[in-house]
Parts: structure tokens; sequence; C-alpha cells
């Protein structure tokens, strides 16, 4: 497989990189369909009501109400069969505990047995100091790229970092969506990135399951596949969270979250960390983030995060690190949590929780108050 490169964020990027982007002409492609490589499997579909707006008026228009997902703490399982090679995933929003959000599906269909390329997670740093902002997903050229979660469109195009419409821009041709419910009071939005096509225009409602575009090799890449983003509270790259911690895991998976600590209390960064099954024997590689703009988790405070582990027993090393090691279950569904701290080894206490450590909104929290919906304006 090729190595990919994308630039989520940049150390030392001008203050011009994070303007907000000009408004551009929304990327139309009449002649696509909602064809995807396998149309009979395909949960997609294209919206026959789309209307067009500007980025700049939408962005101006406060009309999207941001519900409360946590009406909804618990789900049963998807009883379609809608994947081959895994177990159908559970319905959106999941709030396993209250302190997790599984607020998002994944942005690829169920039957595509892909997920984020190991050596570019969250927080992976690449060369010339690049810090990744979101997780690639390898997909062939003219895949289908599904929304993660309902909401409406507030980019489609080229230019999302340049905001020049730049052809050249390292997100390539992208969109983006707003959600329509938001996390302790804040907007959430979702980059969908390297597109090679996509009809979505500024403004179009869109559910979660349907059609983004078509993923491709646009902007700065050396191989197709998707960039996946979250943000919360503004559309900029800084604002980034791990997607990992957001989007449902397949049934019968959990993730692990990790917190890496030297003996003065700070950050261990680029660590590659070793997980290897205690029933498989199955090893998997994760390294702790980098320098730059990306951000923990304000509960699990983490800089460690991998999806994707079937539920069992694993054992966590980090070689030259240290001799000793840690034994911890996988929970299905869930975040399995470990700190490891120089000269105090490994613990699986979970983060005390907000209001005790640190102060942040309580669970379900108010949403932000906005205006009744309004058209917008061709």
């Amino acid at each position: 497989m090729g190595i990919f490169l994308f630039l989520g964020g940049i150390i030392g990027c001008t203050p011009a990189i994070f303007a907000r982007p000009s408004p551009v002409e929304a990327t139309v492609s009449p002649s696509q369909t909602a064809a995807s490589p396998d149309e009979t499997a395909s949960p997609t579909q294209l919206i026959p009501d789309a209307v067009p707006v500007d980025a700049q008026t939408f962005d101006s228009d406060p009309a999207l109400p941001l519900t409360d997902p946590y009406s909804l703490m618990v789900q049963q399982p998807l009883t379609d069969t809608i994947a081959d090679w895994r177990p159908p995933l559970y319905p959106t929003p999941w709030i396993p505990t209250p302190y997790d959000h599984f607020l998002f599906s994944r942005p690829v269909l169920a039957d595509m047995k892909v997920w984020a390329l190991e050596d570019y997670r969250y927080g992976g740093v690449f060369f010339r100091n690049v810090v990744h902002t979101g997780i690639d997903i390898p997909l062939k050229i003219g895949s289908p790229v599904v929304a993660a979660g309902s909401g409406r469109v507030t980019w489609s195009g080229y230019g999302l970092m340049s905001g020049e419409n730049n052809p050249e821009d390292p997100y390539g041709l992208a969109v983006v969506i707003r959600h329509d419910f938001g996390y302790q009071g804040q907007t959430l939005y979702t980059v969908y990135g390297h597109l090679s096509e996509t009809n979505l225009v500024v403004g179009q409602p869109i559910k979660s399951g349907e059609l983004v575009g078509l993923s491709g090799a646009t902007g700065k890449v050396t191989g197709p596949h998707l960039h996946f983003e979250v943000r919360i509270g503004d559309n900029n790259f800084s604002r980034s969270r791990n997607p990992e911690l957001w989007i449902v895991p397949p049934q019968g998976w959990g993730i692990l979250a990790g917190q890496l600590k030297t003996f003065e209390d700070e950050w261990m960064m680029r660590v590659k960390v070793l997980i290897r099954s205690l029933d498989t024997g199955e090893r998997y590689w994760v390294a702790t983030y980098g320098d730059g703009p990306v951000n923990s988790d304000p509960y699990y405070n983490e800089n460690l995060v991998i999806g994707d582990l079937p539920a069992g027993w694993y054992r966590i090393l980090i070689p030259g690190e240290t001799s000793q090691h840690l034994d911890i279950e996988i929970l299905p569904g869930r975040v399995s949590y470990f700190r490891y701290k120089r000269g105090s080894g490994f613990s699986t206490d979970l983060p005390i929780p907000p209001g005790t450590f640190f102060k942040t909104p309580e669970v379900p929290t108010p949403q932000i108050e906005l205006e009744p919906l309004e058209t917008p304006v061709p």
C-alpha cells in the first residue's frame, strides 16, 4: 500500500491559513448519479431538493437547530445485516457512558473492509513536522463517501484551507457538514477531504448515510484515500478531535484510549506502543500524538487512541520504555482506558469525573439557542 500524505495541520503556519475561506461556487457534477461500485448495497441517495447558497450566507444563518443527542443513552444493535465481514454497526447517537459520545457513523459503507491507516491516525506526525488532524481511510477512487451524521453542507469545493478556490489546496475537493446536533452546547462539523466528485451545494440538507461524494486523490496526497475530521465549536482544523472517539464502533469491537506521560508529568510524544492480542497473537501499533493543533478529549485527556480492536484481552508494551506491561480487556462498544507514567508504571483507573478534577458542562447540557429555521436564499 502506498504512503499517503495529508497536510492537516502545519506547525508555524501563518494566521492567513486559519482565516475563514472566501465564498466559492459549490462544485456540482451534473453527470454524477448515486452510482457506486455496488449500487444494490449502497444505502445512499442524492437529495432532490438541494438549495444552493454561498458559504458566507450559510455561516451567518443561525437556523440550524442543535438537538440534544443525550436523549438517547443506550441503543440496541441494528438487526439488518449490512456487512459481510463484520457485524453491523450500532445506530447513532450512542452514549454507553456519561462521558462517551459516539455521535457519528462511519463515513464509508459498512460493507467495505477499510478503516484508519495505522500510520495516519489522529495526531500522527509526518515529515517536516506536519501533524495530522484527522484519520485517513484508504479507498479506491470512486468509492462512495457518506455523511457521518445529519446536518447541512457548509462547504463544498476546493480551497477549504487556502480559501482561494485553489485546486492545489491540501484538502483537495472537500465537503464540510455542519451537524444539526451539538455537543456541550457547541456546534459539530465533519470534514471529508480528497474527493474526486461531489454534487452537494452549500446550504443543502443531508442525512446520515447519504452520499457526500466519491473518494479520490485530490489535494496533497500520494494516493487515494478519504481524510475525515471531527471539529467542535468552529470550522477550523485547530478545533479538531480524534474521530475514533466519536464514531460508533462495529458490534463486538472496542476502542483503546491511553495517556502516556514522563517523570515530569509531561506528554510523551510520538512514542509507538505495541498492542498484542492475548487471544490471537495479532499485533497492532499505535503512536502517541505529536506536538501541534490536536486536542484531547475533555474527559479522557488522552494522547493515544486506537479503534477497531476485537473485544478480548490485550497486552500493552512500550518498547524501550519499560520492562513492565499491562494486560487490559477491550470491551465491545466501549472505550477501554489506561495510563502510563515513567516511574509509576501503568494504571487502568478511569479519569476523575468532570466537575471534580476540571470543570466542564454537565451531561446532558443546555444547547445553543438559535433562531427558527429560515429558508436560504438562492
